[in-house]
């Protein structure tokens, strides 16, 4: 079990309006806005860190085309603030081409906390490299989600199962794999 640090930062990943587009096909985890909103809460009631990671897509036909107003927006749930940092991205990990691993060492962050969409792209993307760069990495089970695919033989997964293996993939290698509940229980006890 891997231990959180006295000041976790909380990472949320487009967390954006274009996931509610019907391109992405069937979803799994509903709730996952509600768990998102608990935890921007427990994190700012406690003054810890938050980055917005937001999705600037260089695709015309993604809903996160960096054109599309409507579709790069914060979802409601998010209810941003002005004094936490957006760091914006256009590839799958929030790693590349941004200032987030400087950011994260300057405040000395050891713990980072993992939430958004969708897991099997950017979330498990953005996990595996944060694990590989050393950070203590939590990802939260029911504050993600993940959308259902076709495999190159024709193959469709089911957004539940996508969503359950591509956590399995990340767990105990990358990052742990937590539930907003036991999170929260974690953060308490700080």
């Amino acid at each position: 079990m891997k231990q959180l640090s006295a000041r976790p930062a909380l990472i949320t990943i487009d967390v954006q309006q274009g996931f509610h587009d019907s391109y992405w096909g069937k979803r799994s985890n509903p709730q996952a806005e509600g768990q998102i909103a608990a935890l921007l809460a427990a994190w700012r009631q406690r003054n810890l860190p938050i980055f917005h990671v937001q999705h600037l897509s260089l695709q015309p036909e993604s809903p996160l085309y960096y054109q599309k107003p409507e579709g790069i927006a914060f979802m409601d749930c998010m209810g941003l603030q002005p004094d936490e940092d957006i760091v914006q991205k256009n590839v799958n990990s929030a790693f590349i081409g941004t200032n987030l691993e400087q950011k994260l060492r300057a405040q000395s962050i050891e713990s980072v906390v993992i939430i958004g969409f969708s897991t099997q792209h950017c979330i498990s993307t953005t996990t595996r490299m944060s694990g590989n760069l050393g950070f203590h990495t939590f990802v939260v089970s029911d504050a993600t989600a993940a959308f259902d695919v076709t495999g190159p033989n024709g193959v469709y997964y089911p957004a539940d199962t996508v969503h359950d293996v591509s956590l399995a993939t990340l767990h105990r290698e990358f990052a742990e794999v937590i539930t907003t509940e036991e999170l929260l229980r974690r953060l308490t006890a700080l």
